[in-house]
């Protein structure tokens, strides 16, 4: 009986020592596990914090606006905008945007789609209206110019776009005899109006009849001496041209590649001094050396 009772003895002691043993690999095997989920999730919160790009309230329009639209405070919103990447000009604060005193009314000056941040360049001054006066720069005057499908760049002109301008016409009064010719008298002028649209959002081709450009008060003087006394055409210059175009002119002789000749050169022809004497009832002619 006792060797029985030992032997029970001995069997549980053994299968104790086996779970307790089984149990010890258990947690050991399931720290080393939690240890390697902390520092995968350190590491990969290390990381995120690293990635972590600071951000700034910026008000961005809730809907597309177009030109000429009165922005109100219910059109705009505030978005988490990247730090280091907002653009010059944006508001941040609605008591910037629309300020407390005087007339606040704010107008669109360019067309802006949903979630667009709002800038400066994109909006009157408070209590400004949006008219080509708020879009003239200080010292800039506003100047018609009348066009045609052939002279308005078939349609494709919008304002905004960059032209050079070219006259067309007779120097009249000169006498130089190369009839007509068209000259380059202005470069990179700015159209803030076609017709009367100055607003940016404009669709389609549109055939106008005449073109408001911002020029300066001697610009203004040659495009109006150059409408009364000739034609204007316009030339559409490209988005990223950045060359500004030189001295250009051209006549009917360059036209048609008409090299002028050089006048035949004058022979003179030499000096003969004669005297005359009458001998009875005839006349006779006789040469003698000429004297200054």
């Amino acid at each position: 009986m006792r060797a029985v009772f030992g032997l029970v003895l001995i069997i549980g002691v053994a299968l104790a020592g086996g779970a307790v043993y089984m149990a010890r690999e258990y947690i050991t095997d399931n720290n080393a596990k939690l240890s390697k989920e902390r520092q995968l999730r350190e590491e990969a919160l290390a990381k995120a914090r690293a990635e972590f790009v600071p951000t700034v309230g910026v008000l961005v329009s809730n809907r597309a606006l177009r030109y000429g639209e009165e922005l109100k405070p219910e059109d705009v919103q505030i978005v988490q905008w990247p730090e280091n990447a907002i653009p010059e000009g944006t508001f941040k604060e609605m008591e910037v945007l629309f300020p407390e005193t005087g007339d606040n009314e704010r107008y669109v000056l360019r067309a802006m789609e949903k979630d667009e941040a709002l800038m400066a360049v994109k909006l009157t001054n408070p209590g400004e209206p949006a008219g080509l006066t708020s879009q003239l720069e200080k010292g800039m005057r506003a100047f018609a110019i009348s066009v045609d499908v052939a002279s308005g760049v078939s349609g494709f002109l919008r304002p905004g776009d960059i032209v050079d301008v070219y006259w067309t016409g007779s120097l009249r009064g000169t006498g130089d005899g190369r009839g007509e010719i068209t000259r380059l008298i202005e470069t990179t002028i700015e159209l803030i109006a076609v017709d009367q649209t100055s607003g940016s959002d404009v669709t389609g081709t549109n055939i106008a009849r005449t073109v408001t450009v911002m020029a300066t008060p001697e610009q203004v003087a040659v495009l109006a001496q150059g409408q009364n006394t000739g034609r204007l055409s316009l030339a559409l210059v490209g988005a990223k041209d950045e060359a500004v175009a030189s001295v250009v002119e051209v006549d009917q002789r360059k036209l048609l590649n008409i090299q002028e000749t050089a006048p035949a050169p004058v022979v003179e022809e030499e000096e003969v001094c004669t005297i005359r004497t009458r001998r009875g009832g005839e006349t006779v002619q006789t040469v003698i050396p000429c004297t200054n």
